[in-house]
């Protein structure tokens, strides 16, 4: 299991686009992937359950991976956050 923090740089927050971008990314990996947002845990692989989060500007979330793939999906999620999402 491998594990990080990111802060949301979004003003906007982790709105529709962002989230499903987010949710197909995280399914194209065999690991678990999870979401850590003010101690409420989601599945990142859902964009309902990402969107349910309400995930705003400026939001400490720790991404948890865990699988054979784990470290690859942690640096591709990563990567996305401190991307913004392309926006």
């Amino acid at each position: 299991m491998v594990k990080e923090k990111v802060i949301l740089k979004n003003e906007t927050g982790l709105h529709a686009r962002p989230a499903g971008e987010l949710a197909k990314k995280a399914a194209s990996f065999k690991s678990s992937i999870k979401l850590n947002v003010n101690g409420k845990i989601v599945d990142a692989k859902s964009i309902l359950a990402i969107m349910s989060a309400g995930i705003k500007y400026n939001t400490e979330i720790e991404i948890e991976c865990d699988g054979e793939d784990e470290n690859e999906a942690l640096a591709e999620i990563v990567k996305d956050f401190k991307n913004n999402f392309g926006e």
